[in-house]
């Protein structure tokens, strides 16, 4: 706490000029003594700070004395209060922490700055969370923490993805990382850097081992080399499909990860033709008749079903594999909804 108020008081005095003792007890929310105190403090630390007595008196620094943190810009002050992360904050318990750092900054600010960090404050938002991602399952990160700011080794419990049983690892951490909202631990598992999902670890505790890290490797660099391969990774089942433009955008915010170029619109998307079920011809994705032709990936074919969502706003043009299990889809729900002829009772009797 002393620390920090003597950054506070060094800030106010750099921004300010002199300020009574008073203020700045008041404005600390300590007593006159201990502000005296602080500044003994910073004097002997050897910042050339001095105390005038009398009406006209006050706290001050040696004039030419700045500290490079009122040497902001407007842009990078505008920078600093526009948080790109806020979630980020409160999943790493940080929220009061990070109010404390911008009233602190805002304290140091140049006046001439000040308006225009407020303002990128209330004008502009982040929100790291995809659309229609539903909510998240809570995540414990304070045992992730530790060891990523302690340079221990991490025993974890894990499940991976289609999983239900848990898999003990002892890993090396690198940090964690915030991704669309989605929490990871970037670490080395017997010397190869994976990705672990902060939510599917059931439990972690930190070791007494330090970390085994490969030497000269960065959290930055492990993280793009992962990222590379989940990106380039295959899609051995190809999809082309054709979606009614109406339709286009909400179709690339949910199949975005599927997508493996951009939508072709316009003279792209004209004449595109396909073999129907029959083996037949289908109508080209012209998009003079209002359609925009996809291209997708899946790591299976049955993957294919999520395009159900889109109804008849979709068609899916190649592979016909790919087609027949759509259509088998769409019979198991007629036949599911059709079975018990509730709908047509309740038509009866209105």
């Amino acid at each position: 706490m002393k620390a920090d108020r003597l950054l506070s008081i060094l800030l106010l005095l750099q921004t300010r000029g002199r300020v009574p003792a008073s203020e700045l007890a008041a404005r600390l929310e300590v007593s006159t003594r201990t502000v005296y105190r602080d500044v003994e403090a910073l004097s002997a630390s050897g910042v050339p700070v001095y105390a005038e007595r009398g009406r006209h008196g006050g706290i001050a620094l040696l004039p030419g004395f700045r500290t490079d943190v009122t040497g902001l810009t407007t842009d990078e002050a505008r920078a600093l209060f526009i948080l790109a992360a806020q979630g980020a904050h409160q999943a790493l318990g940080l929220d009061d922490a990070l109010g404390s750092a911008l009233r602190k900054v805002m304290a140091a600010l140049p006046a001439p700055h000040r308006p225009a960090a407020e303002l990128a404050g209330r004008r502009i938002l982040v929100d790291p969370d995809r659309w229609l991602g539903g909510p998240r399952p809570a995540v414990d990160l304070d045992e992730l923490q530790t060891a990523v700011f302690t340079d221990l080794r991490l025993r974890i419990r894990y499940r991976h993805g289609g999983e239900t049983r848990l898999r003990t690892y002892t890993v090396d951490p690198y940090g964690l990382v915030a991704k669309a909202g989605t929490w990871y631990l970037v670490a080395d598992r017997r010397g190869r850097p994976q990705l672990f999902r902060a939510d599917r670890v059931a439990s972690a505790a930190v070791t007494d081992a330090p970390v085994r890290r490969r030497p000269g490797a960065e959290l930055a660099e492990v993280w793009a080399q992962l990222r590379r391969q989940v990106e380039e990774r295959p899609a051995p089942v190809r999809v082309t499909a054709r979606i009614r433009r109406e339709r286009l955008d909400l179709a690339v915010r949910i199949l975005g990860g599927a997508l493996t170029g951009p939508p072709r619109t316009g003279d792209a998307a004209d004449g595109e033709e396909g073999a129907g079920g029959d083996g037949g011809p289908r109508p080209a994705a012209s998009a003079g008749d209002g359609w925009a032709v996809l291209e997708l990936g899946y790591p299976v074919l049955s993957a294919v079903r999520q395009l159900l969502q889109f109804g008849d706003s979709l068609e899916v043009l190649d592979p016909p594999e790919a087609r027949r299990v759509l259509a088998d889809a769409a019979a198991a729900l007629t036949g599911l909804y059709a079975a018990d002829g509730t709908a047509d009772g309740v038509a009866d009797g209105a």
